[in-house]
């Protein structure tokens, strides 16, 4: 492979957030066709392609297994950021949904230390991921909220599938006591959160 064809098969990486936005463009463009006919083309087109590369991918994905038992390659392709989300596309990522959001909150533990935080996963299910934020929130509610929303960004680049994450241990006072429709919200600041060790 040469330098320039290296170069070019790395460029979308860089840029794969303005990719993604510019397919979801198009997509949105197709189903604005007035003709039906046309636009039933146009989404065949794309349901053909998306079948084309989400079998290549598969095959590539036995060929490694069948070659090296995955392994140290699948975790390469599971820290690589282009190839994972390809793999999440198709459904072919090596690692499980829960391992996917370990690694996730991994990725922002030292985010949450530099605010006196942590965050535990309580559990996941039926597409919902709950946590609990732990540790003191230094000036709650404010870290907390940050801290949560760093957590919720994190998770949903790992785990597209997750319909909903329920996070405890937010603090935010100036909002009523009612539970957010879309992130189950706990009002306590962690640091008031009664030690589960002591009765």
């Amino acid at each position: 492979m040469t330098e320039s064809m290296v170069e070019s098969a790395a460029a979308p990486a860089g840029n794969l957030r303005a990719v993604g936005e510019r397919i979801e463009a198009l997509l949105a463009e197709l189903r604005t066709i007035a003709d039906p006919r046309d636009r039933k083309i146009a989404e065949e087109l794309v349901r053909s392609l998306l079948e084309l590369y989400g079998g290549g991918l598969a095959r590539m994905m036995e060929i490694v297994y069948d070659t090296t038992g995955g392994g140290e390659l699948f975790d390469r392709f599971a820290g690589d950021d282009l190839v994972a989300s390809l793999l999440l596309l198709h459904d072919l990522h090596p690692e499980d949904a829960e391992s996917r959001i370990l690694r996730a909150l991994d990725g922002v533990r030292p985010y949450l230390g530099s605010h006196g935080g942590d965050v535990r996963l309580l559990g996941f299910e039926d597409g919902v991921v709950r946590l609990r934020l732990e540790g003191s929130c230094h000036g709650c509610p404010s870290s907390s909220i940050t801290m949560k929303l760093a957590i919720e960004k994190a998770i949903g680049e790992a785990v597209p599938e997750a319909a909903r994450i329920e996070v405890e241990g937010v603090a935010d006072p100036a909002a009523p006591p009612a539970v957010d429709s879309v992130v189950q919200i706990g009002r306590q600041c962690p640091s008031e959160i009664e030690n589960p060790h002591h009765g």
